[in-house]
């Protein structure tokens, strides 16, 4: 079965289906509502065949439906019929979900996503659990996101922002007790080094989790039972 993953963000939605290599982008925006999505995916994939679509949706998502219209993007995405409008099945996930699942490689992992707000899931021997640690309180009456989000890094300014994500994930990889940490978004370039029991994730994984979304049961057990390899701190850059 050939898979189309709809990958949707503030900027673009990226776009790969089974069996190629080379993703493809349609622009986003606060004026993109469900109806003009469908639209400019349908035309930027129109010479790809598939047979299913996962999307991953940047807000909550409940029983595979958006729940909430999102803040960076227009309107109408609640009641949109996606099946209807992409002519197949549809899967849809918080878009933090679908970069978790595709990071998973066993055992128990936390995913934090650090880009322009705070995107988290938990995925428990094969098993997705969106998060929203985002809006919890953290200190001086600020969540996380303030913190950890872009209007944290612009208010901190990097140096202070890099010892905050140092000091809040390991309590965060405590608190759920997890093999493994992975931070993904985009501005994990920013930091230096990784919390210890963390490693760096890729907007690639993005796409593995589509895919995953719409592969056998067996399949996703099968990887729950693998040992998580061992995760080493290392450096990450020097912005």
């Amino acid at each position: 079965m050939k898979i189309l993953v709809v990958d949707v963000g503030g900027n673009n939605i990226k776009l790969l289906v089974s069996g190629q290599t080379a993703p493809r982008k349609v622009p986003s925006g606060p004026t993109l509502t469900a109806a003009r999505m469908a639209a400019s995916v349908r035309k930027a994939v129109a010479d790809w065949k598939y047979d299913a679509v996962a999307i991953g949706f940047p807000g909550p998502v409940s029983d595979g439906h958006p729940a909430q219209e999102p803040v960076n993007l227009g309107r109408g995405w609640v009641r949109f019929d996606y099946a209807r409008a992409f002519g197949r099945p549809v899967r849809i996930v918080n878009d933090a979900v679908m970069q978790a699942l595709g990071s998973y490689r066993g055992g128990r992992m936390l995913f934090l996503g650090l880009g322009t707000g705070f995107g988290a899931a938990l995925v428990v021997e094969g098993h997705v659990q969106p998060l929203e640690i985002a809006h919890l309180p953290y200190r001086d009456g600020k969540t996380y996101e303030d913190f950890l989000g872009k209007r944290g890094l612009d208010r901190m300014g990097k140096k202070s922002w890099r010892r905050l994500v140092g000091e809040i994930v390991p309590r965060l990889q405590a608190a759920f007790q997890v093999d493994e940490v992975v931070l993904g978004g985009g501005n994990v370039k920013l930091l230096k080094t990784l919390p210890p029991g963390s490693r760096l994730g890729s907007n690639a994984h993005a796409f593995v989790g589509g895919l995953r979304l719409w592969e056998p049961a067996g399949a996703r057990r099968r990887r729950a039972a693998l040992k998580v390899p061992a995760t080493r701190a290392r450096r990450v850059g020097t912005a």
